[in-house]
């Protein structure tokens, strides 16, 4: 069963746990409305599933509080920051501010961030440069723990589920967003189906023997399963070029065994941001894309009453529909929470809107 909470609450609830952990209310409510902000758009493994996941990395050292962000190199068009191995939300959040003046300003910005701890949704860091006019590229990979994709042929993981996410804005409308990984299914699906008590689709993981299973569990158990790329050789080839460009491009390292961050989640983002003006006139650029969602909306639906959706659109009906609805959580998600509040001494707000 799964019960529908209040966004504002369930994120005020949220924040205070990471407030109790040791971090600043504003580091706090960084993280806390990143996670609720996945929920809302329907990315549930990236949402607040992930609380209970964060502070047991603070625990064993992963991760650290109030970690300041630092400018390695800051050359106009060029920016390279290091996160300490703080909260990732904290320094993608800062990268994506500075990024956003700079491609103002300059038309074009590269950003690079390293030492990140998880930096979540990615999604969302296109979005904040879509909301500035801004087209975005986005790259993530893990240079520690996290090592999860199969190569194509291969039954034993050597990438991390490097997402890639494009950006642009629309003209009087939602930003269009693609944000996919590069494997069939993230690690937090996974951990979302356990949750459930759900299976899993066929075609998404092997097993630590290399075997195809819809058993999410399998996925964990020793040895390590592997979830397979998508597209097949395509998103590997695609997950190998994402290390290049996250891991080794901005000094962050490409994810491998011989790290010294190996046993760590350590996330590293390339981002080009860009401002149409450059290129052609705003308005030019904004008519043709206009027109290109037009165009692919008018297909002819496969399925009566089917719809055809741009990237990014089922994100905002999501975003609708649970702000007035709220987040449905499952209770073994809720129940672990709540475990993590009370070590805090901190009690379970009435979250409660609705069962279904």
């Amino acid at each position: 069963m799964e019960i529908f909470f209040d966004s504002e609450i369930l994120g005020a609830y949220t924040a205070d746990i990471f407030v109790a952990s040791g971090s600043t209310l504003e580091e706090a409510q960084i993280v806390a409305d990143h996670l609720i902000d996945a929920n809302l758009v329907g990315h549930d493994s990236h949402g607040v599933i992930r609380v209970v996941h964060y502070l047991q990395w603070l625990k064993k050292g992963w991760v650290k509080t109030n970690a300041e962000p630092t400018y390695v190199t800051d050359s106009g068009s060029v920016l390279v920051l290091d996160g300490g191995f703080g909260y990732g939300q904290v320094t993608a959040k800062a990268a994506m501010k500075t990024g956003i003046d700079r491609a103002k300003a300059n038309g074009v910005c590269l950003v690079a961030t390293r030492n990140c701890s998880h930096v979540g949704r990615v999604g969302a860091w296109a979005e904040e440069a879509a909301k500035s006019g801004l087209v975005s590229l986005h790259f993530v990979n893990t240079s520690g723990f996290g090592i999860r994709i199969a190569p194509f042929g291969g039954k034993e993981a050597r990438f991390s589920t490097n997402p890639i996410c494009i950006g642009t804005p629309v003209e009087s409308g939602e930003p269009v967003i693609l944000d996919m990984s590069t494997g069939q299914i993230p690690e937090g699906k996974i951990l979302v189906a356990i949750n459930k008590g759900e299976t899993l689709p066929e075609g998404m993981i092997i097993d630590g023997s290399g075997n195809p299973t819809v058993d999410p569990q399998g996925f964990f158990d020793e040895p390590q399963g592997s979830v397979l790329p998508v597209g097949g050789p395509k998103g590997s080839g695609l997950a190998f070029m994402i290390e290049v460009l996250a891991g080794a491009l901005t000094g962050g390292k490409s994810g491998h065994p011989d790290n010294e961050t190996a046993n760590m989640v350590v996330n590293n983002m390339f981002s080009i941001l860009i401002d149409p003006e450059v290129f052609s006139s705003r308005d030019a650029y904004g008519i043709d894309v206009n027109r290109l969602i037009e165009w692919t909306k008018s297909s002819m639906p496969t399925q009566a009453n089917g719809q055809v959706l741009v990237p990014g659109e089922l994100e905002s009906k999501t975003r609708r529909a649970r702000l007035k609805s709220g987040i449905p959580l499952d209770e073994l998600t809720i129940s672990e929470i709540s475990k993590v509040a009370s070590t805090f001494g901190i009690a379970t707000p009435l979250l409660k809107m609705a069962a279904s």
